[in-house]
């Protein structure tokens, strides 16, 4: 068992020492201002290039990831109704659908979904 886990630790430390080597041979010279400036179809862009991002957008994506994710891991339930008994099944996809609702409900009643305050 030791010496499973001897190997195993060389084995992580070559890989890191691999990762960080590589990391440092591949590492970019500084390009000049001229090449990390943004550009608009060659040419010079009309206003910054860094605009400000509401944060608003950034919350309904993060909420939108997280419900998209909630009936992701839904739909396998609907698979598997031959395999187990219809109460065990609709007691778990209930219970799912009740904390996704309680979710969007908060979100809701917090005002997240709200577009103009």
């Amino acid at each position: 068992m030791l010496i499973i886990c001897i190997v195993i630790a060389v084995v992580f430390i070559i890989c890191v020492a691999i990762m960080i080597a590589a990391t440092l041979l591949s590492r970019k010279a500084w390009g000049d201002r001229e090449k990390s400036s943004p550009f608009e179809c060659g040419f010079d862009p009309n206003g910054s290039a860094r605009l400000p991002f509401s944060l608003r957008f950034f919350l309904i994506a993060i909420i939108f990831l997280i419900f998209d994710v909630e009936v992701t891991l839904l739909l396998p339930l609907v698979s598997s109704i031959n395999f187990s008994s219809p109460i065990h099944w609709i007691f778990t996809g209930s219970i799912f659908l009740l904390i996704l609702i309680l979710g969007l409900y908060h979100e809701w009643n917090q005002g997240a979904l709200e577009w103009a305050n």
